[in-house]
């Protein structure tokens, strides 16, 4: 097949899976609305704007499991996750990696306890975010009252009700303002990254604006005027709302929009990982380990090499044995090798 048939291939497949994927979520915001009854014209951008995003992630989705490596641990992934073998082996590893890995994110304290922190503030005020913000946009979450007015209120998903509130108590207060709570975790740390890109020599020499910087910028405009409509709305008797609120809403859907295409991907391909992780982790139950064909260090599990191997010559690179080999031993070799090969050219 020709490299362009190829890709031609790639993005007609993609496109389908966004165009499938993103029908389905219109269907799903109809019915889960009740047919639009319980949907908010009011919302409608921000509903629109999950749409594109759905098609987005699908469309990228795909054209990033296409590519030889990535369609490898991602088979693998799964037939981890879904093997009988592994889970009688080790039946609580995949909970477990799912909160260290993917909930708490433990690899990054390894590297700075200050990143670590501030991820994971990001990281759960923009899932509080997300689990208040979708299901309210596409209709599936309300508030009702009988009096129109409060202060009792009922929540409903779907059109059933969940839970009777009364919006002057405590719960009530952390019901309407579970969007303020989120904004309050993402500030200090958006603003951490932030500060770490204009001071870090390390960071300023390999970022980019549009990709490293942005989304920074849009999690701190989102959570900076989502609160200034809450003040707005308790301390100004609403000055400047509708000015804020179409501000909000302008810096929402441009998010969810840059979502699949920029740094936030990460995001959809964390969870991939995890099964990854625990295909590792089995593998090093049987102490399938193979060691530095140099040094014999041991490097890696052995399927996880052959893996490696077996993608590298996927994408013909004739130097597939070099995945035997540990950093060290490899640097050595090239170096070994410019002595021995490229300086004795120069004499």
């Amino acid at each position: 097949m020709r490299p362009g048939a190829g890709r031609r291939s790639v993005t007609g497949r993609a496109t389908a899976a966004g165009v499938i994927v993103s029908a389905l979520l219109i269907l799903a915001i109809v019915f889960g609305s009740r047919l639009l009854e319980n949907f908010d014209s009011a919302l409608l951008p921000y509903a629109v704007a999950t749409v594109f995003l759905a098609f987005g992630v699908a469309y990228r989705y795909t054209v990033w499991v296409s590519a030889p490596g990535a369609r490898r641990l991602f088979k693998q992934g799964w037939r981890s996750f879904f093997s009988v073998a592994n889970f009688r082996k080790a039946p609580t590893a995949l909970p477990r990696m799912i909160a260290t890995y993917l909930a708490f994110q433990k690899f990054l304290g390894a590297r700075s306890h200050a990143r670590w922190a501030a991820h994971q503030l990001i990281f759960w005020g923009c899932i509080l975010a997300a689990l208040i913000t979708f299901p309210l946009t596409w209709g599936w979450f309300t508030f009702t009252s009988n009096s129109g007015s409060g202060p009792g209120y009922e929540m409903r998903i779907w059109g059933f009700k969940i839970i009777g509130f009364d919006s002057l108590d405590f719960l009530g207060r952390l019901m309407f303002h579970g969007l303020d709570i989120a904004a309050v975790l993402v500030i200090p740390g958006a603003s951490y990254f932030l500060w770490r890109r204009m001071k870090d020599r390390g960071a300023i020499t390999g970022q980019r604006f549009a990709y490293d910087l942005v989304p920074l910028i849009a999690l701190v405009v989102i959570s900076v005027t989502g609160l200034l409509l809450t003040f707005s709305s308790i301390f100004l008797h609403g000055g400047g709302y509708e000015f804020l609120a179409v501000l909000h809403m302008v810096s929402v859907v441009f998010t969810l929009i840059y979502i699949p295409f920029g740094k936030f991907f990460h995001i959809v391909q964390r969870p991939a990982a995890v099964g990854m992780q625990l295909f590792k982790y089995t593998a090093r139950q049987d102490q399938e380990v193979l060691g530095c064909r140099r040094c014999e260090e041991p490097i890696d599990t052995g399927p996880y090499v052959e893996n490696l191997r077996s993608t590298m010559r996927d994408l013909g690179l004739d130097f597939d044995e070099w995945a035997e080999y540990c950093p060290r031993c490899k640097r050595v070799l090239r170096g070994s090798a410019y002595l021995s090969q490229v300086k004795r050219g120069f004499k």
